[in-house]
């Protein structure tokens, strides 16, 4: 009888968590599926050539006919998102592998309580805090007539991609087997070489997941770039006013309509494209890495 209850429980919880997981790969084809239906007219329309590698956006254009060139957008974020990750992503990781391998705990415990606030601030509040603080910097040490600028956008995001990268590579350090580092001391490497050269490809999938992450909060990032930025729909540059895809997207959608409110949902959807074909690039890599 008990094991009838229990093999009962057991099947309805399998049930439970097939659904959640159903519900979840349903939520991502649904999306998947609103935003091509949503962005293809608009591509169709203006053509996929002019679309993505028109240089020119005047969507609101009354005098002549509108753009709706989306190539300053496509640069922006990838230069963008390169910029963060090239200066967060050094930071975040060797600042994960102190707090894993090297930190006392009195340290340990209270960089990692900086870090989960830092993780918890909303992202208006570091646009806020870069408008007011960050945009005079860069226009006085630069002497540019604006500090609002490409610059700005990439050290915010470097900024907020920082606790995605440093929790996540923590957690994966600290679940490599200790036999793995006992060996390599036993066999007489220093402890910084172990660390380096035993744990880190140890745990290389977890941090390649903690890049994932932090690419993701880069290149979807609206609100703090919006600030910073200067909103501007210009080639990219590091010290002038330049413009997201997210924040095209959300700066026209709230008065758009017709042909323009089209052609966002088709930014949105190039956006999403590019945040699939991340995904699946670092999945080959890593795959490949593994067969290797």
């Amino acid at each position: 009888m008990r094991r009838r209850k229990r093999n009962l429980l057991e099947n309805i919880m399998h049930a439970i968590f097939l659904c959640l997981g159903l519900i979840t790969v349903g939520c991502v084809l649904l999306i998947t599926v609103y935003l091509v239906i949503s962005g293809i007219p608009a591509i169709k329309e203006i053509g996929l050539v002019p679309f993505l590698f028109g240089k020119t956006w005047a969507s609101t254009a009354s005098t002549t006919e509108p753009s709706y060139g989306i190539l300053p957008f496509i640069l922006t974020s990838v230069y963008g998102t390169a910029g963060a990750i090239v200066l967060g992503v050094p930071i975040g990781f060797l600042t994960a592998v102190y707090l894993a391998k090297l930190a006392p705990q009195r340290i340990k415990s209270t960089v990692e309580s900086a870090v989960s606030l830092l993780a918890g601030i909303p992202s208006v509040v570091y646009g806020l805090v870069g408008m007011l603080v960050l945009v005079p910097c860069i226009r006085k040490l630069f002497n540019v007539p604006d500090g609002a600028s490409l610059l700005a956008a990439i050290i915010v995001l470097a900024v907020m991609i920082l606790p995605s990268v440093i929790k996540v590579s923590v957690t994966t350090l600290e679940a490599v087997p200790k036999e793995y580092e006992d060996g390599s001391l036993a066999l007489g490497a220093t402890p910084i070489e172990t660390y380096f050269r035993v744990s880190v490809p140890a745990a290389r999938s977890g941090i390649a997941a903690a890049v994932v992450l932090g690419v993701g909060r880069a290149i979807g990032e609206a609100m703090a770039v919006m600030m910073v930025s200067g909103n501007a729909a210009n080639m990219p540059s590091l010290f002038e006013s330049v413009k997201f895809l997210t924040t095209a997207v959300a700066s026209e959608m709230s008065y758009s309509s017709g042909l323009q409110r089209q052609a966002l949902f088709s930014i949105a959807l190039v956006l999403f494209m590019f945040i699939m074909l991340i995904n699946a690039a670092l999945n080959f890599f890593m795959k490949r890495d593994k067969e290797g």
